[in-house]
């Protein structure tokens, strides 16, 4: 198939390579020149304006955006809006709220334009490991770019089949899952990024217990000085706590064990804020989640070696670097 991808930083870049190394035509629009000579030196066609990027594109088009969410998404859907037709498919593969997905899916709708919403979840590692995807918006519009969701997925991999699951692998066993209507991808993304800031911070505070276990507080006989690059390797092998952010917290510490390279300084990208939103919303008990978003705000102001881990994971997973 073919497809367009609008912004060309870390994740648009590399899913664009994904896409292509499985055969599919791929076009790309940044508005940094550096970003567009990179991709045109690989060999895709990518252009800064807009229009020379869309007259790139068959009709009827597919059109992937990858930019941070706020202003820049809405100006990008408002500049697809006057300019594609009826027919073509604008995919929001950003972290946006479900909630500017319905708006955008019905704005759009007024001019026959299919709107979906993608969740995706993978950052610098996607490239090669796949891109777990949540989906949302029209069923048919989904069925259209179905080779492109499964291009993008992990595949099944070597992760073994949950029990009593039979017959040929679903999409949810490959990675990417059609989850409902307009904003019910994001929204499937949104509490998935909630949990992930639950997960590291249980990480972040028992890595944090354990390095403090040889304080002199504690009376000598209870005192350990304990080896944490170690100890996180130890887990990641038949551990119940074993996950890929163990994975990505042993690497950081074997790189560097007392991390001193960071502050502690932990950002959130508004996805925590926005589960413990709809949380309220609904009445749900949250926590856990709202405590660990608590923590990051906090971590602006003092810093313990827990945030340092939670900066560290960022750092691993996504390539969030702290603000100086």
């Amino acid at each position: 198939m073919q497809i367009g991808m609008i912004g060309l930083g870390r994740m648009g870049a590399n899913m664009l390579r994904r896409l292509a190394r499985d055969g599919h035509h791929c076009v790309g629009h940044d508005l940094s020149p550096d970003n567009v000579a990179l991709l045109r030196g690989e060999g895709f066609q990518a252009s800064t304006d807009l229009d020379e990027f869309l007259a790139l594109l068959d009709a009827p088009r597919a059109v992937w955006i990858m930019v941070p969410h706020g202003k820049p998404t809405e100006a990008t859907v408002a500049a697809l809006a006057e300019r594609l037709d009826a027919g073509d498919v604008v995919i929001d593969g950003g972290n946006s709220h479900y909630k500017d997905d319905v708006r955008h899916a019905a704005l759009l709708a007024e001019r026959g334009i299919h709107y979906m919403d993608v969740g995706t979840s993978g950052g610098v590692w996607g490239l090669e490991r796949g891109y777990c995807l949540m989906i949302g918006g029209e069923r048919s519009a989904y069925e259209r770019l179905e080779p492109i969701f499964r291009s993008l997925a992990p595949g099944h991999g070597d992760i073994p089949r949950t029990p009593s699951r039979d017959g040929a692998p679903g999409p949810a066993e490959l990675g990417y899952l059609y989850c409902g209507s307009s904003g019910a991808g994001h929204f499937v993304k949104m509490v998935h990024n909630g949990i992930e800031y639950g997960l590291m911070q249980a990480y972040a505070e028992g890595f944090d217990i354990l390095r403090n276990a040889d304080s002199e507080s504690l009376p000598k006989n209870l005192r350990y000085d304990l080896n944490l690059p170690d100890i996180a390797e130890v887990w990641r092998r038949g551990s119940v706590v074993g996950s890929w952010l163990l994975d990505l917290t042993a690497n950081a510490l074997q790189e560097e064990p007392k991390l001193e390279s960071y502050s502690g300084y932990v950002q959130d990208s508004g996805e925590g804020r926005w589960t413990i939103q709809a949380a309220i919303e609904t009445a749900v008990p949250a926590d856990v989640l709202t405590a660990a978003l608590y923590t990051r705000f906090r971590s602006r102001q003092e810093h313990t070696f827990a945030e340092k881990i939670l900066s560290a994971m960022r750092k691993q997973f996504g390539g969030h670097v702290e603000p100086k």
